[in-house]
């Protein structure tokens, strides 16, 4: 059916109405040029959108390639996000000498075999001849001002009527000689051997003034003991090292001790020799529990990178897991077994804890590892702005680990080992930092 004018369909349900061809045309032709406009619109928003997305990750591919650049073939660098997700990578997995941060692996192993709760030890007794005999048990705290402490409360406990003849110094909780590879003859502190009663970190303060040799720390007397080795070396300032030979470190420790027991009142008539407790004759008298919790310890050595007690956690460690005396060969072999049972790693090269011996080699994705486990204790590094670390630094060495906070909350973890003589670690991190968002 039509009338001028209109069309009509018939259906089912009635009569529907359809516009004349003409306007039906024109409406079309008017709807199609404003579809067309707003998809031209739509079109550029979505090439501009394409162009962004496919140029972001170029320019973010730009900046890894050129912090990449900086790592040569002696050298590596491996970067995850906080997922474990690889961001950057290059010689992840060749063997280089990681120098201190190998510290951070040492005190996981530390953790793992001491426990959390675990504090060191010093164990005083009297024997039947009344000698007063020490026995250290490894802790690398025992510092003038708790010697001093510890000895105002042996002081009671021994009261004024007894005199001391000798005091029995008994270092054989540790093997010796204790020979740690890395570790020279020289006078730095760095190389101060280990043992288990050792006191100041095994090294005496000292400076010179007009009246000739004094110490340079007020807590600390300087013993004629510590005086004659200092004038015999003809040593002009700073840290002189005690070593092993003729137990020169264990009788100074001894000869401390007593200084300090003499200031709160202890008589002695004889001297300082070594010896050894015997437990089933001696008198305990007082087991000194150390104030620093394990947890303590490992930011002191972490913030100040300290090899002498890294190294006796090390040996300390290997006690825990294979029984005393302590020596380097077990403090090896616990590390290994850690390494391989905890963190399933099996191709590391140990000879010692701290970092100090060009002969341990690892590679940075075994410190990835390592970092990937020490996160629950990531505060106890040093921390410089979004940055927690640790560095390690060898002639020729030069290396960083550590985690990066992010803006989510998460943190970045990264490895930089270089081995290449002359070059710094800085300019890479500079470079992550501005990177890692």
């Amino acid at each position: 059916m039509r009338l001028e004018g209109w069309n009509y369909s018939i259906i089912p349900c009635g009569i529907r109405r359809q516009w004349p061809q003409k306007k039906v045309i024109q409406i079309y032709y008017r709807n199609f040029d404003s579809y067309l406009k707003r998809a031209m619109v739509g079109v550029l928003l979505l090439i501009w959108v394409l162009t962004f997305l496919k140029a972001a990750p170029s320019a973010a591919a730009d900046r890894f390639e050129s912090i990449k650049s900086l790592v040569g073939v002696d050298d590596a660098l491996l970067v995850a996000d906080s997922e474990g997700r690889t961001i950057i990578k290059k010689n992840e997995n060749k063997k280089l000498i990681p120098a201190s941060i190998l510290k951070l692996l040492t005190s996981l192993s530390a953790f793992h075999y001491l426990g959390p709760d675990f504090r060191y030890t010093t164990e005083f007794y009297l024997d039947k001849q009344s000698n007063f005999k020490i026995k250290g048990l490894g802790d690398p705290l025992l510092i003038s001002e708790i010697i001093n402490d510890v000895s105002a409360r042996l002081s009671d406990l021994i009261g004024g009527f007894i005199v001391i003849k000798d005091l029995v110094v008994d270092d054989s909780h540790f093997n010796q000689p204790l020979t740690i590879p890395g570790i020279s003859s020289s006078t730095q502190p760095y190389d101060a051997p280990n043992g288990a009663l050792c006191v100041n970190f095994n090294t005496v303060f000292f400076k010179r003034n007009e009246s000739g040799y004094v110490s340079a720390e007020t807590q600390t007397p300087l013993l004629p003991y510590a005086e004659k080795k200092i004038r015999a070396r003809n040593l002009k300032k700073g840290r002189f090292v005690l070593s092993h030979l003729e137990n020169e470190n264990t009788i100074y420790a001894g000869k401390l001790f007593q200084y300090f027991l003499k200031q709160h009142g202890v008589q002695f008539s004889g001297t300082v020799i070594p010896g050894r407790v015997n437990k089933s004759e001696d008198r305990l008298i007082y087991r000194y529990v150390s104030k620093f919790s394990l947890a303590q310890i490992i930011s002191k050595l972490l913030e100040h990178s300290n090899n002498f007690t890294t190294n006796q956690l090390f040996i300390t460690s290997g006690i825990a897991a294979l029984g005393p005396p302590g020596n380097l060969e077990n403090g090896v072999a616990a590390a290994l077994e850690y390494t391989a049972n905890v963190l399933q790693i099996k191709e590391m090269s140990i000879v010692e804890g701290s970092g100090i011996s060009r002969q341990n080699k690892v590679t940075a994705r075994h410190m990835l590892r390592v970092l990937d486990k020490f996160k629950p204790h990531h505060r106890l590094m040093r921390r410089k702005g979004r940055e927690f670390y640790k560095t390690g630094t060898l002639n020729g060495v030069s290396t960083r680990a550590g985690y990066i906070a992010s803006e989510d909350g998460g943190l970045y973890r990264y490895v930089i080992m270089f081995n290449t003589p002359d070059k710094s670690t800085a300019p890479i991190m500079r470079k992550l930092l501005r990177v890692l968002k």
